[in-house]
């Protein structure tokens, strides 16, 4: 478990940068479903804290996140009424918001590993607490929006979540130096998830077209 100060202070930053990155590609799928401003805040709250509040319910970790500082909810309320007013030009942002798209996926899924193992959880539930946390609230967002979950497509978006939670939750239990493990964890995550990108990486698909008689 992270218990550096100087550590944890650099992981919350990248939060508060996720957190927001989350909240305004959100508020941009309320906008192409011409939601009103109230929607568009609230889609984009439920993107960027949802992962976490399931994660906190599921393991009984209170309070919530947005609960003990209600300043997140701020956070997200900001960045979708900021992208409301700069919509015009986020098109030409397009790269930079996958990128901070891949550091939400891996830095939400290395915080979520970190409460579960602070908890005491066995590192299976630690690794599933990562990827609840990483992927929640993109598929609370495309069920909103009437969209089927980007987890559960063939896109390397799940499974990158899975194998960042998998190196720093094995990574701390073999004993190697938390600071390390996180660097190697966040890397090879966002590694992954960008090449995953770039190339079209995907998982096998399942394709059943018989009906059952």
């Amino acid at each position: 478990m992270i218990t550096d100060p100087t550590t944890l202070h650099i992981l919350h930053i990248f939060y508060l940068v996720a957190l927001a990155a989350e909240a305004m590609t959100a508020a941009l799928a309320a906008g192409r479903r011409s939601m009103d401003w109230v929607g568009v805040i609230l889609l984009a709250c439920v993107t960027g804290l949802g992962g976490g509040s399931v994660r906190d319910l599921l393991l009984d970790h209170h309070p919530l996140s947005w609960v003990g500082s209600p300043s997140l909810l701020l956070v997200t309320s900001g960045a979708a009424i900021l992208t409301i007013m700069i919509a015009r030009h986020m098109h030409r942002l397009q790269r930079v918001f996958l990128f901070l798209d891949a550091v939400g996926l891996v830095v939400f899924s290395v915080i979520g590993s970190n409460i579960a193992i602070g908890l005491d959880q066995p590192i299976l539930v630690v690794i599933a607490a990562g990827m609840i946390s990483g992927c929640v609230g993109g598929v609370l967002r495309d069920i909103l929006c009437n969209d089927v979950p980007l987890l559960l497509r063939a896109e390397l978006y799940a499974t990158v979540s899975v194998i960042t939670s998998a190196i720093f939750a094995g990574g701390g239990r073999l004993g190697f130096d938390h600071n390390l493990v996180l660097l190697l964890a966040v890397t090879t995550g966002l590694c992954l998830r960008m090449l995953a990108l770039r190339y079209n990486w995907s998982m096998p698909k399942f394709i059943y077209k018989h009906d059952l008689d």
